[in-house]
C-alpha cells in the first residue's frame, strides 16, 4: 500500500498529525458492535448451538443429538377372558423428536423427563506459536505503517493469548484474552484492551452472563462466547477439526470491552495470497456488516500453517482499515 509524501511540516505539527493517526489506527482495531444482546428467555437459551453451518436454503445445528421420549405406560389390559376377541388394543409408539421441537415442553414432560444439551461442534486450537505482522492502514485519509506481534500460549487446559501493535515513536496497544480449552475449543474468562488505560470483559458462564469494566450493560453470555482476540484462533480450531466448504457460515457470541453479540463468519475459496512472508494458500472467513455502523472483519487461515491466521484485516465504515499481514513464517 503506497504510503502518501509530506512536505516537512513544522514539528510540532508532525507530532500532533502522529498523534491523529495513531489514536485513529487504534479506534480501528476492535471493531465497536451493537448494544448488548437482550436476555432470551431460558428455554431457548439452553438450545440454543454453539455455532452452526448454514447452506444456500436452510440452517442446520451442528451435531444436533436426537432425543426420544417415552411415552406414558398404559394401564395393563384386562385378562383376555373379559375382552372381545375381535380386537386387540394396538401398541403406543414413543414419539422421536428433534432438539429443535423439544425446545419448550410443557412443564409435565419436562419435569419427568431431562432434555440433553445440543452437542457443541468439535474444535481443535493450533499448538503454540508466536506470529509476527506487517500492518498496512489508513486512518483519517492518511496512509501508515505499524508492527504486529500475536503471541499463543497454551499450559495443560488453560490458554493465553496476546496482540501487540506498535508503530514507532508513538506508542503500542495491548490486547489478552485468557482461560481455558474444552472439546468446543476457547472458553474465555477474560479479555483486556489497553491502551492509555485498561478496559476489560468477564466471562461468566455458571452465572451466564459477561460483565464489563467500564459498567456498560451486562450481556447475556451465550454458549460459544469468544472474545475479539479468542475469535480468532476459535476459527482456526473449527477449521483444523472438521473440514469447511466455501458457503458455510459459522456463527457465535464475540464480546468486546463494552457490549457482546452474534457474529457471523462466511466461509470463502482459497486463495493465494502474497504476503511479506511469502506466498501462502489461505482460505478467506468473512464478517459482513449488518448494520450501517458494524465493521467488516476478514480472516484468511492457512491450512499449510495449522490453519493459522496469516492476514486480518478490519474495515470501519468511515474508509479507515487496518490490514495485518504475516511477516515471516513461524
Amino acid at each position: 500500500m503506497t504510503r502518501k509524501e509530506h512536505l516537512g511540516p513544522a514539528p510540532r505539527t508532525c507530532l500532533c498529525l502522529g498523534t491523529g493517526v495513531l489514536l485513529a489506527h487504534l479506534a480501528v482495531l476492535v471493531p465497536v458492535g451493537a448494544s448488548p444482546l437482550p436476555a432470551a428467555p431460558a428455554a431457548a437459551t439452553a438450545a440454543v448451538p454453539e455455532a452452526v453451518v448454514t447452506t444456500a436454503d436452510r440452517v442446520e445445528p451442528l451435531d444436533v443429538t436426537q432425543v426420544q421420549w417415552a411415552a406414558a405406560e398404559r394401564p395393563p389390559a384386562p385378562p383376555a377372558a373379559r375382552r372381545p376377541t375381535t380386537m386387540a388394543p394396538s401398541p403406543i409408539e414413543a414419539p422421536v423428536l428433534t432438539a429443535q421441537a423439544a425446545q419448550a415442553p410443557s412443564p409435565k414432560s419436562a419435569a419427568a423427563t431431562a432434555t440433553p444439551a445440543a452437542a457443541a461442534p468439535p474444535s481443535d486450537p493450533p499448538p503454540a506459536t508466536e506470529l509476527s505482522y506487517e500492518v498496512f492502514g489508513q486512518a483519517k485519509g492518511f496512509d501508515y505503517r505499524a508492527t504486529g506481534t500475536l503471541s499463543w500460549r497454551r499450559e495443560g487446559a488453560n490458554y493465553q493469548a496476546r496482540m501487540e501493535l506498535a508503530m514507532p515513536l508513538l506508542g503500542k496497544r495491548v490486547q489478552t484474552s485468557e482461560g481455558s480449552v474444552g472439546p468446543d475449543g476457547l472458553r474465555p474468562v477474560r479479555f483486556a484492551d489497553k491502551r492509555s488505560s485498561e478496559r476489560a470483559a468477564h466471562f461468566e458462564r455458571e452465572a451466564r452472563r459477561i460483565r464489563f469494566s467500564n459498567n456498560a450493560p451486562e450481556a447475556e453470555w451465550l454458549p460459544g462466547a469468544q472474545d475479539r482476540l479468542s475469535l480468532f484462533m476459535q476459527l482456526a480450531g473449527l477449521l483444523r477439526a472438521q473440514p469447511r466448504q466455501a458457503g458455510d457460515v459459522l456463527s457465535f457470541q464475540v464480546a468486546g470491552v463494552g457490549d457482546a453479540e452474534v457474529w457471523q463468519f462466511e466461509v470463502g475459496a482459497l486463495e493465494t495470497l502474497r504476503l511479506p512472508a511469502g506466498n501462502i494458500e489461505a482460505r478467506l472467513l468473512k464478517r459482513a456488516p449488518r448494520k450501517p455502523h458494524d465493521s467488516t472483519v476478514e480472516v484468511w487461515l492457512a491450512p499449510s500453517l495449522g490453519h493459522l491466521p496469516v492476514r486480518l484485516r478490519i474495515a470501519q465504515p468511515g474508509g479507515d482499515v487496518a490490514d495485518q499481514r504475516l511477516a515471516r513464517l513461524p
